[in-house]
Order: C-alpha cells, then structure tokens, then sequence
C-alpha cells in the first residue's frame, strides 16, 4: 500500500526512523478511559510551582554565592538569573498552553522533535526525580535535628543508623518523609495542591519574618555589609555574573506546574499565569532576603552553611534560629512534594504512548491520580535515600530540567517557523478505509464499470491536468522545501550555540583556539538569527495545537537565548557530572531500543497530511462523503467516494480552492448510487467536499 509521505510501519523495523517519528497534537490513547481530574486552579499552580522552586537551597545558597562569587551584589545577582529563567519560562508556557499534557517537555519534543529526542528527555527527567527526591530527603534529618538541638534528642529509630560490615549510614527519616509524600500524591490531586499550598504558606510565613525583623536589624545597624572599601562589586562584574549562574538553579522548579497541565481547569488560561506568577514571587522573595542577609554582616563573615540564622545571631537575635530551621524545614517538604509530583505523570504519559508498559498509565478511578506509577516513582528515591548518600550525585539533578528547557525553547522555533504538518495515523483506524478504497476505486478509462483496479487510499500519482490542481501541488512543493531550508537553518544555530558555549566554558584551551571557536560559533549563531528573522513564520502556526493561548514574545530572540543560556549551564556542569548522565542516558537508549521502539503506539503509523488526518478519522468512524465536481472526468456512477477522498485530500491539503456550489453536479451517495444531472452552468471548481453523518454500510 502506497501511501503519501513515510510509513512508520515498514520504515518502523529502522531504528533511525523510529527516533524521528512524531506523534499528533492531543494524541491521547486513553481519551476513553478514566482520566485525571479537572481540579486545578491558578492559587493551585502558585503553590505547586513556589513549593518546587524554594526549596531549602535557599537558607544555604545566599551565603555560599555571596561569600565566593558576588558579595553585596547578591541581589543582582538573583536578579539576573531570574530574568534567565524568565526567557525559558515564556517558551515553557507557550508549550504547555499549546500543547497541554502531563508529559510537558517530554509531549513538546515527541510533537516537535520526535520519539527518541522525546524518550531521552523523559529518561532523563526521570533521573532527576529519582536523584533530586533522594538529596532533598536527605536533607531532612539533619534540618529536623538543628530544630529541636541536636541529633541526640532525635528518636533512635528516626536518627541516623550505622551498619557495621558495610560502612553505611542508613536515614530511616527520609525514607519516611520520601513515604508520607507518595501517599499525599495518591490521595488525587486537589488534596495535593492543598497541603503544597499550606506548607509552602509556612515557608513563605518565616522568608516574610527574615524580610521584616531583618530589615529592622537592618536600619537599626545601619545596613553594615554595604559599607565596605571595596564597594558593592568586590569580585566585579564578573563575579556577579558567574554568581547568576549558579543562582539560575534556584528558579528551575516551575517546570512541576507544566507537568499538571491535564490537571487544569483552563489550561491555555490558567498555565501561563501560574508559571509568570510563582517565578515572579519567587524571583522577589530571593532578591529581598539577600539584600537582608548581605546587608547585616559583610559577605567574608558570612557563614556558608546557616548564612540566615548566623546573620541574625551575629545582631543578637539568636532565637531567630527557630523560625529559620523551621522554614527550611518546611521548604524541603514542599520542594521534595513538588520533586516527585511530575514523575507519576511523565510515567504514564510514556506508557499511553507505548514507550513503558501499560502499567504505568492506569489511572485509579476513585483518585483520578497514576497511583501505580505514584508508588514506584516513591519507593526508587525512597531506597536510594535509606541507604545511600546521595550528595555526590545532586550534580546531575539539574541536567534533565536543563535539557528540557532547551528543547522546550528549540520546539518553540519548530512551532513557529515549521509546524510539523505530516502527523501519524493509526494503523488500528486504516482497515475500514482501505477495505473500502480497495473495494471501489478508480475505474479504468472506458465504459466498463466493473473493468477496475485497486488504487491505494492516498496516493502519489495525482493528475495535473486542472491548472488548479497544478498550482496546488506547486505551492505544496515550494513549502516543503522552505520547511526543509528553515529546519537546517534552526539545526546551524544549534550547532552556532553548542562551539560557542563550548568555547565559552573550555577555560583550559588555547586563548587562540578559544577565540576561533567562539568567532565560528558567533557567526553561524548571529546568521542564523537573522535568516529567522527575516521571514515570516510559518501561518501553519495558527492552527498547530491550541493556538489560542499565550505566545511567547520576540520569537526568534528569546527562543534562541534560551537556548544559549541553558546549553552554556549544561556544558558547565563538569566531567564527572556528565559522566554519570552519560551512563543513565546510555541505559535508556538500550531500553526504548528493545522495548520502546517496538512497542510504540506509532509503529504501524503512516504519515498522512494533518487536514488530512481529521478528513480521515471521520471516514474511518463511518462518515461518508458526497462529492461534486464540476466539467468532465467526475466520479462515475456506483464509485464509493471513499475511493477517491485520497486524490481530493493529496490536491487539497489546505482546503478547496472554491467554496461555490457548482451548478453542474455528478453527486454520490452511499445510500443511493444513482448518476444525477442538474442543467446549469458549472463555476469552475474542481472539488468539493460535504459531509454526510449516515449509517456505515
């Protein structure tokens, strides 16, 4: 069977192939099935989204960026890497208000990017919950201890246990805080949301304490830190930029809101705004605490380790301490409920789509929540914070999120400039229209209607003879080629961003060496950018998805510097950290290889044109079609128009030329197969095309 475009099926047995198929917009294999529960709201995602960002990594990270990097720049500092992460944010909210899924970065990239760039994002998304849940756990014990005095007036069987033989430390405590959390999230998801917004109002609660005695510490001490010789930039500009990358890590917890999309009462409405408004918060409660916090003591007195609470004890407020240990307490609870919230979702958004085994994607009827996936997401970063300590793999926490910010953005040019526009159709939902299209097709020029042969549904060869299916089928081949010319320009300004980051972060290279990569990188960036900019984007971009919802602004500039931005942080991670990545990377590829890949739901897909697709799933559901056309060589009588749809959606894959009721008509019927004649004058179409809701026969 020859259908238009690529087969999935018999192209599906080539793993290149299957890493770039694509799957269609609001694919969702379990549309008929239970689904999540419709309970979320603005004030919702406010909470999931601060609760994931602010974690405990703010009572230490002040000190430590203020003391090495940017001393009473520090609010800049933050300043900057909000606005950094404000750039991936937009592109993350036109995603998730276009395309609105559980996957989130995972759904972006298998619509826009494919099935293995969309499987490495999820594996790798998968790695930083397992990693990140079990470092912040981890962290809870020693945070629980500060509070009440002491790791000797923890309860033994909650304290840290030493086992002899194997020289291990196992933390009951995080186990159990790791437990409480997985049953939090199978209870459904407003119950969720509600004790995240509860604890998160206690965090916020002791920030808004720092803020306010501090100031007061503050003004009565004369803001003390500011005062020093070396004035408000004493490891200069530099500094404080290099401080703003390691700030940028404090604002990457947004992404939990993306991945509740499905969750959403109005997504294309609600998505953005949770995801502007919590990074906003956020971004001013970072800013504000640090100017306290570098205001009351000089930056060189800074205590890395309890920067708040000793700025405060240095003022003679050592009872602050309390308020302080209890807020961080707190942080590392909402932070570890928003670590794991997005995992049970990405794992059955892979296994609707074929990727994992259906386990992963039953939804409990009485939660609505992935309870299945729920647990096993628990127990993973539960075990590894038992027994292990985690806090030589927190480097790795942030590369999965840096990858999907970088992909999200790059999906963002694809939606813009080259909206996928061939998008897979079942096999399952192919047979009642090739049986059909195979039973009566095109008859053979003469007057012997039975005289026939069996014509594919979609075909190649479609007849130029009509100037108007001729300047149809050229329009057709100037676009694809400029999708083509538009996909290797965006595929050069990635590559512009890889050798100019690299030559950025290479410090141990030859300046020379340096400043050739960074000038080939600059240049094949800065042309890239400007070809983009040059032409329109693509009008297929209105109707790609839910097109009614936000857009993110100055596209291609913002796209583009989120990719820079975030593939400058990945390159930076350091060899060990990537190594370890490397690893977890290879053994996904070896999993979609011999179970993904043969398991996907688009393995026995054939690429069809997406007016296509909706003309097709309506044939296959038992719409028939009443076909007119006009002048000579129209259908002839008893020919199903099943058999000719193909030819009508190859011509017209944007639509008819005309939408003029032709005075001429050869009109079919799948009830009443009789050849009728209206006199009159034809009008020049073609085609055109009406649809008849009829009993299947």
């Amino acid at each position: 069977m020859e259908f238009v475009g690529s087969n999935y099926g018999e192209q599906g047995s080539s793993c290149s192939w299957s890493f770039l198929r694509r799957k269609k917009v609001n694919n969702n294999s379990n549309s008929h099935g239970v689904q999540l529960a419709k309970e979320l709201t603005v004030p919702h995602l406010m909470a999931i989204g601060v609760g994931a960002t602010i974690g405990a990594g703010l009572y230490v990270l002040v000190g430590t960026v203020a003391r090495e990097h940017a001393g009473p720049a520090l609010p800049l500092s933050f300043m900057v890497a909000g606005i950094a992460a404000a750039i991936s944010a937009l592109c993350y909210a036109e995603l998730a208000s276009r395309f609105p899924s559980a996957g989130s970065a995972y759904h972006y990239a298998y619509i826009c990017l494919g099935e293995g760039v969309a499987w490495l994002i999820g594996w790798s998304l998968t790695l930083e919950t397992v990693v990140g849940g079990a470092v912040v756990a981890r962290g809870i014990t020693p945070n629980l201890a500060a509070l009440i005095g002491g790791m000797d007036n923890l309860p033994g069987f909650l304290s840290y246990q030493h086992i002899p033989g194997i020289d291990i430390d196992v933390d009951p405590l995080a186990a159990i805080m790791v437990f409480i959390v997985t049953w939090i999230l199978c209870t459904g998801i407003k119950e969720s949301a509600m004790i995240q917004s509860i604890v998160t109002s206690m965090n916020i609660c002791a920030l808004m304490f720092v803020i306010v005695a501090g100031g007061y510490l503050g003004f009565k001490t004369g803001w003390i830190g500011y005062e020093l010789p070396k004035g408000y930039f004493p490891f200069g500009i530099d500094g404080m930029v290099a401080s703003s990358a390691t700030a940028f890590f404090a604002y990457i917890g947004f992404e939990a809101i993306a991945s509740t999309a499905e969750e959403v009462k109005n997504p294309q409405r609600d998505l953005p705004i949770g995801i502007a408004a919590s990074l906003s918060l956020c971004c001013g409660l970072y800013m504000i605490v640090s100017i306290v916090v570098v205001g009351l003591v000089p930056y060189y007195d800074i205590n890395p380790n309890t920067p708040i609470s000793s700025a405060f004890a240095a003022n003679g407020m050592q009872w602050a301490a309390y308020i302080i240990n209890a807020g961080a307490l707190t942080a590392l609870c909402s932070a570890m409920l928003g670590t794991v919230l997005p995992q049970p979702r990405l794992l059955m958004a892979m296994a609707r789509d074929g990727l994992l085994p259906p386990f992963f994607s039953e939804i409990n009827k009485h939660s609505h929540v992935p309870v299945k996936s729920t647990i096993v997401t628990g127990l993973v970063p539960a075990a590894l914070a038992f027994f292990m300590d985690v806090s030589q793999l927190a480097g790795m926490v942030s590369v999965g999120t840096l990858i999907a910010f970088t992909v999200s953005a790059i999906s963002v040019l694809i939606v813009r400039y080259i909206p996928p526009i061939d998008v897979p159709f079942p096999h399952s939902r192919q047979e009642p229209i090739d049986s059909e299209s195979m039973e009566y097709g095109w008859s053979h020029l003469g007057t012997n209607e039975n005289d026939t042969y069996r014509k594919p549904l979609l075909v190649k060869d479609v007849s130029t003879d009509y100037p108007l299916i001729a300047k149809y089928l050229a329009i057709d081949k100037y676009n694809g080629k400029r999708k083509i010319i538009v996909g290797c320009v965006i595929a050069f300004i990635c590559l512009g961003v890889f050798v100019l980051t690299f030559a950025l972060s290479s410090t141990n290279l030859f300046s020379s060496v340096r400043f050739a990569l960074c000038g080939v990188g600059g240049i094949v960036l800065l042309s890239g950018f400007v070809f983009l900019t040059c032409i329109d984007q693509d009008n297929a971009r209105h109707s790609f998805g839910h097109s009614e919802g936000f857009k993110c602004p100055l596209v291609p500039l913002l796209p583009i510097t989120c990719i820079l931005i975030n593939s400058y942080l990945l390159i930076s991670r350091g060899g060990a950290a990537w190594l370890r990545v490397s690893v977890w990377l290879a053994v996904g590829v070896i999993i979609y290889v011999f179970y993904g890949r043969t398991h996907s739901s688009l393995k026995d897909a054939v690429l069809v044109k997406d007016a296509q697709s909706r003309l097709l799933s309506i044939a296959s559901a038992g719409v028939e079609l009443s076909v007119t056309s006009s002048g000579r060589g129209g259908p002839r009588m008893g020919q199903s128009c099943r058999g000719i749809v193909g030819d009508l959606l190859r011509v017209f894959p944007y639509g008819a030329p005309c939408r003029r009721q032709c005075r001429v008509l050869y009109k079919i019927d799948a009830r009443n197969t009789k050849n009728r004649r209206d006199n009159g004058r034809a009008c020049g179409c073609i085609f055109i095309v009406h649809f008849f809701f009829l009993d299947k026969k």
